[in-house]
C-alpha cells in the first residue's frame, strides 16, 4: 500500500468529514451522518442520529433544563437534532443556582464521618456496610438525578463554537443510533467516591461517573470531543486511607453488550481511566458485541485504558498517545477473549519509558498490532513492534493473530509518522 504524504492525508481527511455537497458552504452538523464504512458504527444499519428530525425536533440548548427537555425522555426515539450553546453545568439547579456536592448529600452522610468510621487502621480491610455506607450509597443516588443526562434513541448533539458540558455524564443507555460531536466534556465528579479496601493490594477509592458512557446501545458515533477532567484533575485530590482520593471514573466507556462504535478525531486529555470496552470478565452476553473503532484520537497525558478491552473486536488506527510525565501506566489492555487490531499508531514517550509498556495483558491471549511508530525523550523516531517488544519481558507471550481483519475503514491509513501531524491538527472540538 502507498503511504500518503501528509498533504495527500488532509485532502482525505476533508474528504471524510464533508460531503461533497456541502463543499462551498460550512456544513450543517446536525443533519451529518456517520459516512460510509466509518469503523464498526457504519455496520448494520449505520449511524444517522437525528439527521431527520423534524423542525418541531431540533433543538438550541444553554441550560441543563433546556438539554433534559430536548431529549424528551429515554423512551422518545422521534429523531431529534440538539445544538449546544455556550456552558451548561451538570450541577445547575431547575432556578439556575449551582448546586455543590453537599447540596446533593444524604442528611445522614459526611465524608469527615465515613473516613472516620471505616478506616482500615480500625475498620479493617473489609468492604464498608452500616448506615454511614447506607447514607453514601443514597447521596450517590440523589447525585445520579442530577447529573447524570440519559440521551434517548436517533439523537444527534452537537456543540456549536465553544460549547461545553461539565459535571454530567451522557449517558448512552438503550439510546441507539446516537451521535455525539464538537463538544467539550469535563469533569464528570463524584461527590461521594466509594473506599474498595480489596481493589489491589492496598485498596482504592472509585468513582461512579464517565463523560460518556454507552451501555445496551448499537450504532453509536463519538467525534470531534474533547474529554478532560477540566481544572479538577485527579492529581489535586487529596490522599485518604494512604490512597488518592479518585472522583473521577472514564473518559468514554462503553459496555454491557454496548456494540457497532465508531470514536473518531476525539482528545483525551490528561486523565486516569480513560476508555473500557467491556465491564467484566464474565463470559456472556457481551461475548459477539463491543464492537469498536478508534481512529484519529489524540491521548494526551493520558495513563491508562487506551482502551482496556474485554471479548470485543476493537479497532484502533492512526491514533497519536503523547505521554506527560512518569505517570503513563499502559496504553492497550488485552482483556478477557479481547481481539484488537492496532495499526500505524503514534506513540511520543518520555525519557525512560520503554516500549514493552505499551501493552498490558488482562487476560488476553493475542494482539493484531502492525506499523507501531515510537520517539522516546529527544531520541530519532523509530518502527517498533510492541507486541515484540511485550513479549521479550513477559510471560506468557501474546499470540499476534487476534483473529480478524477491518474493513470498515472510510479512509486511507496514513502513514504512521504522519499521524501527529494529522491528529495534532484536526482533533477535537472545535476542529471539523
Amino acid at each position: 500500500m502507498t503511504k500518503p504524504t501528509i498533504a495527500a492525508a488532509i485532502a482525505g481527511l476533508l474528504l471524510v468529514t464533508l460531503p461533497s455537497s456541502a463543499q462551498a458552504a460550512p456544513p450543517d452538523l446536525g443533519r451529518q451522518t456517520l459516512p460510509a464504512n466509518d469503523g464498526w458504527a457504519a455496520a448494520g444499519p449505520g449511524t444517522t442520529g437525528g439527521s431527520a428530525a423534524d423542525d418541531a425536533h431540533v433543538f438550541t440548548v444553554r441550560t441543563r433544563a433546556e438539554l433534559v427537555a430536548a431529549i424528551g425522555g429515554r423512551a422518545d426515539a422521534s429523531p431529534k437534532i440538539i445544538y449546544v450553546e455556550g456552558r451548561i453545568d451538570g450541577f445547575e439547579a431547575a432556578d439556575g443556582t449551582l448546586l455543590d456536592c453537599a447540596d446533593l448529600a444524604d442528611p445522614a452522610y459526611s465524608l469527615d464521618a465515613y473516613l472516620a468510621a471505616y478506616d482500615p487502621a480500625t475498620w479493617g480491610y473489609v468492604a464498608p456496610t452500616g448506615e454511614l455506607e447506607a447514607a453514601r450509597a443514597r447521596s450517590v443516588t440523589r447525585q445520579t438525578a442530577q447529573t447524570q443526562i440519559n440521551l434517548s434513541p436517533n439523537t444527534t448533539i452537537v456543540g456549536r463554537p465553544g460549547a461545553t458540558l461539565t459535571g454530567l455524564t451522557l449517558m448512552v443507555d438503550g439510546a441507539s443510533n446516537t451521535i455525539i460531536r464538537n463538544l467539550a466534556i469535563e469533569d464528570a465528579r463524584d461527590c461521594f467516591p466509594a473506599w474498595s479496601p480489596t481493589d489491589g493490594e492496598l485498596g482504592n477509592w472509585n468513582s461512579n461517573y464517565d463523560l460518556i458512557s454507552v451501555r445496551r446501545s448499537q450504532n453509536v458515533w463519538v467525534d470531534h470531543v474533547t474529554f478532560s477532567d477540566g481544572d479538577n484533575p485527579d492529581t489535586d485530590q487529596p490522599i485518604h486511607f494512604g490512597r488518592p482520593y479518585q472522583v473521577h471514573d472514564g473518559a468514554l466507556d462503553i459496555t454491557h453488550t454496548a456494540t457497532y462504535v465508531t470514536a473518531s478525531w476525539n482528545v483525551f486529555t490528561n486523565h486516569d481511566k480513560t476508555m473500557l470496552i467491556g465491564s467484566s470478565n464474565t463470559v456472556g452476553p457481551d461475548v459477539g458485541r463491543l464492537k469498536v473503532t478508534i481512529h484519529h484520537n489524540l491521548f494526551d497525558g493520558s495513563i491508562q485504558r487506551l482502551p482496556r478491552v474485554r471479548f470485543g473486536q476493537v479497532d484502533i488506527y492512526n491514533n497519536y498517545y503523547r505521554s506527560s510525565g512518569e505517570t503513563f501506566d499502559y496504553a492497550w489492555g488485552v482483556g478477557v477473549q479481547s481481539a484488537i487490531y492496532a495499526e500505524n499508531n503514534y506513540f511520543r514517550l518520555y525519557d525512560d519509558l520503554r516500549p514493552d509498556a505499551i501493552i498490558r495483558d488482562w487476560g488476553g491471549t493475542a494482539i493484531t498490532e502492525r506499523g507501531t511508530v515510537v520517539r522516546t525523550g529527544n531520541r530519532a523516531e523509530a518502527a517498533i513492534s510492541a507486541l515484540d517488544a511485550y513479549n521479550a519481558t513477559h510471560d506468557p507471550d501474546l499470540s499476534g493473530d487476534a483473529g480478524w481483519t477491518p474493513v470498515l475503514r472510510a479512509g486511507p491509513v496514513h502513514a504512521t509518522t504522519d499521524v501527529p501531524s494529522v491528529v495534532g491538527s484536526f482533533a477535537g472540538a472545535g476542529r471539523i
